[in-house]
């Protein structure tokens, strides 16, 4: 992927990680809300690594207002209303293989996207076919967890796929 912005994502678990640029520039952070009686999360995308990306549009924050026993609940950007955590994950099996499978989300700008998921590499692909963003777990003598690397499309709407990765990476943990 040429032209890209990686970030590297330090913590295994989706619900506690952070992303740096390869700066060390904290780009994103995850940060537990409230626990009791239903989680919630926040996913703050941080200004210091957006100043540097001026295509960098749309939220700066999400939230996710899980369901009673961590199920699918709610979904918000920034101060805008919330939605079904599922809209942001329609499911569409892959034809040629049962170990990959995508999962469709619509950008507030009403762009469509879709995570391409494998267990160790998630593939976000634009409408028109076009990878926009990698996801790949690290190496086992890597210092980080995994790897983002964003093509310079995915910038405008940055926050919005490190949130749908971040919630099929929690669907894929707790078995959706």
């Amino acid at each position: 992927m040429s032209g890209t912005h990686v970030l590297l994502q330090y913590g295994i678990e989706p619900w506690d990680a952070r992303f740096e640029d390869l700066e060390s520039r904290l780009a994103f952070t995850m940060l537990v809300v409230e626990e009791h009686p239903n989680l919630i999360l926040k996913l703050t995308r941080e200004a210091l690594w957006s100043q540097q990306h001026p295509d960098i549009m749309g939220p700066a924050s999400s939230f996710f207002y899980f369901g009673p026993s961590r199920r699918p609940g709610h979904l918000a950007y920034g101060n805008s209303p919330s939605q079904p955590m599922t809209s942001a994950m329609k499911q569409k099996r892959d034809a040629n293989t049962n170990l990959q499978y995508s999962r469709l989300f619509v950008t507030q700008s009403g762009k469509e996207y879709k995570w391409k998921i494998s267990p160790a590499r998630y593939e976000c692909y634009d409408n028109k076919n076009v990878v926009v963003a990698v996801w790949e777990v690290g190496q086992p003598d890597d210092l980080f967890n995994a790897r983002l690397s964003l093509k310079h499309a995915a910038l405008p709407v940055v926050t919005e796929l490190l949130t749908t990765l971040t919630l099929n990476r929690i669907s894929q943990s707790l078995n959706w």
